[in-house]
């Protein structure tokens, strides 16, 4: 078998010790593997690289496009931005897998038979980490989704269970309340399942879809996540298959993928030989199987289930009555070792060998047509005085708009109010265009001129949001209690 070519980076805290353990494992089961290492992290950006990679280490994962990466430490505060995120999307990685199996009766949980997978968007939703502060009492972050990441995530997600052989997929959104983003993600998914009639599909709010799955996991299958719920959720559920120590995390893109641990490089723990290698080693799987190594993925695999079976445990998943040997990183990978080639007698052996076929990646997404018009803005005034106050200063300022509704922090307080909302933050200041013929639209000429009225009255705007319509539909939300 040609060796193929994969980076390696060995990050920081416990990363070196758990990245040896399943390099040594994974070799002497028959992996064959060109090995390139990369420095990441902490190190690179204590030289004072905030990106916490260097030029160098992009060139060997365009080569390889293979990533095996440990645990890294992201500094806190500052302009030091996740390496995880910005690695991400740099390299298209828009789907990240992590399955969630619970090994009773040797690893405990309270629910046993799970066996389920997190399929997360990668690179949108609040995770593009552009945040505003837009004065002394408010703070912005905003959650950005397009159609193509949305839609080619719900479809690797059916056909990931298409070639798995998994029978349903389920999907939780927020779309009672975010109508616009969670709102378009729902309307995709019910799209695409269509196309997958042998798939059972279902759909979630998210908060009692998420009481769902810590009560009863076992029914669920597959399920296809925005990126904030996804990451949340996945560590949910992993936890409560067993331990998050066990999860285990594939990014994959068209091109490119990254294999790692869901924990973290836990520094407290560095350098005293008690780390559990199995969320990095059962990455390594993720990855065999990827670059199309499955028989080794399959021997590596079973001899972990193996010695789980066995009892030689570390310590964050040891109990007294189960475990029968408390081991450390090196001695379990030891153990691993030992038992590659023999397979679990109790837990379900592994065969990744049966699936031939590979999720597709490589999407075309077709927008639909849809006409789009300026209809207005949303101008964002920090003003420290009454909405009504705020009203009458811009009375007459409009030109070819009408000042239709003042929010603030979402709810509408003029002209209507109930009089009992927290004033805090910049007003929401929504003007909408008075002439909507066809030979008069307004145009951004006409928000420049709103813009420098307001400006000459001694008001100060932070923010605007241009408002459109779409094929006649409203495309922004409503003011609560508009």
């Amino acid at each position: 078998m040609k060796k193929v070519p994969i980076t390696v980076a060995y990050g920081d805290g416990i990363g070196p010790e758990i990245m040896d353990a399943t390099l040594k494992v994974i070799l002497e089961a028959g992996a064959e593997l060109e090995i390139e290492k990369i420095e990441i992290g902490f190190k690179v950006y204590s030289m004072g690289n905030p990106s916490g990679i260097e030029p160098s280490s992009w060139e060997s994962l365009k080569r390889t496009k293979v990533f095996l990466k440990a645990p890294i430490t992201t500094p806190q505060g500052g302009g030091f931005k996740s390496l995880n995120v910005t690695v991400r999307k740099a390299l298209g990685l828009y789907a990240n897998i992590r399955p969630c199996i619970s090994y009773a009766p040797f690893i405990h949980t309270k629910h046993p038979g799970i066996d389920l997978v997190i399929i997360r968007e990668n690179e949108e939703d609040l995770y593009g980490g552009i945040e505003h502060r837009q004065g002394v009492d408010s703070f912005q972050a905003l959650k950005i989704m397009t159609r193509q990441g949305t839609e080619r995530i719900i479809r690797y997600a059916f056909e990931y269970a298409r070639c798995y052989g998994r029978k349903k997929v389920s999907s939780f959104t927020k779309d009672n309340i975010l109508k616009i983003t969670d709102g378009m993600f729902h309307k995709v998914f019910e799209e695409v399942a269509k196309e997958y009639p042998q798939i059972e599909k279902e759909h979630w709010i998210i908060d009692i879809g998420s009481a769902k799955l810590a009560d009863n996991p076992q029914s669920f299958d597959v399920l296809v996540l925005a990126n904030l719920y996804g990451d949340i959720l996945s560590d949910v559920a992993v936890q409560i298959a067993g331990s998050v120590g066990l999860g285990a995390s594939a990014n994959i893109g068209h091109e490119y993928s990254m294999f790692e641990a869901i924990h973290g490089s836990a520094p407290r723990r560095a350098g005293q030989n008690v780390a559990n290698p199995s969320g990095l080693l059962l990455a390594a799987v993720q990855m065999l199987i990827h670059i199309g190594q499955n028989a080794v993925a399959d021997r590596v695999y079973n001899a972990w289930l193996k010695t789980i079976e066995e009892g030689i445990h570390t310590y964050d998943i040891f109990r007294e009555g189960v475990s029968k040997v408390k081991v450390g990183t090196r001695e379990f990978a030891r153990h691993v070792i030992k038992n590659l080639g023999k397979m679990p007698e109790i837990l379900k052996p592994f065969c990744s060998s049966r699936f031939q076929d590979k999720p597709r990646t490589d999407f075309h997404i077709v927008l639909p047509q849809e006409q789009k018009e300026l209809v207005g803005v949303d101008v964002f005034i920090d003003f420290q005085d009454s909405p009504q106050e705020l009203a009458r200063r811009l009375q007459g300022c409009e030109h070819r708009f009408k000042l239709e509704m003042i929010a603030n922090r979402g709810m509408a307080v003029w002209p209507f109010s109930h009089g009992e909302s927290l004033l805090a933050g910049p007003f929401q200041c929504r003007f909408v265009c008075t002439e909507r013929e066809k030979d008069i639209k307004v145009n951004h000429g006409d928000i420049v001129r709103l813009l420098d009225v307001i400006q000459q009255r001694g008001l100060e705007f932070t923010k605007t949001e241009l408002l459109y319509s779409f094929n006649g539909v409203e495309g922004y939300s409503k003011g609560q209690g508009e």
